[in-house]
């Protein structure tokens, strides 16, 4: 199952609700989920693992996504929107889902590991005042 499941994701950085002076940095970020297997499968928990510039790390797990735990048909797609909030203006964000199917079949989907950053200017700025 695992390779039939695919996954887009896509981050963008959110100046006007970000404060750099507050060390306030959001981004919001669509992920994409494509079954393209012939079986039903359902969402059923995330776990996220969310790494500052700084190196801390905070994990994530919990049911669903956005409080759903979608049912995706064969060949259909499911689109969500969240965001992630750091206190660096760099960052990382990586994870899984868990899945399974109508026959209660359960596996995991890695989430790759995708960038969050805020323009080079404040970023540049940002690491300088850590110096």
């Amino acid at each position: 199952m695992k390779n039939t499941i695919q996954l887009n994701v896509q981050s963008t950085y959110l100046p006007e609700q970000s404060a750099q002076e507050c060390h306030r940095f959001l981004w919001t970020y669509e992920i994409t989920i494509t079954n393209e297997s012939n079986n039903i499968v359902q969402l059923l928990n995330r776990y996220w693992r969310i790494t500052d510039m700084t190196g801390h790390v905070e994990e994530i797990r919990g049911p669903g996504v956005i409080g759903l735990q979608p049912l995706i048909k064969p060949q259909k797609k499911f689109t969500y929107n969240s965001f992630c909030q750091l206190p660096t203006p760099q960052g990382t964000m990586e994870g899984e889902y868990e899945m399974q199917t109508l026959e209660e079949k359960r596996f995991i989907i890695a989430i790759p590991k995708f960038i969050l950053s805020a323009p080079t200017h404040i970023s540049d700025v940002f690491r300088s005042r850590l110096h």
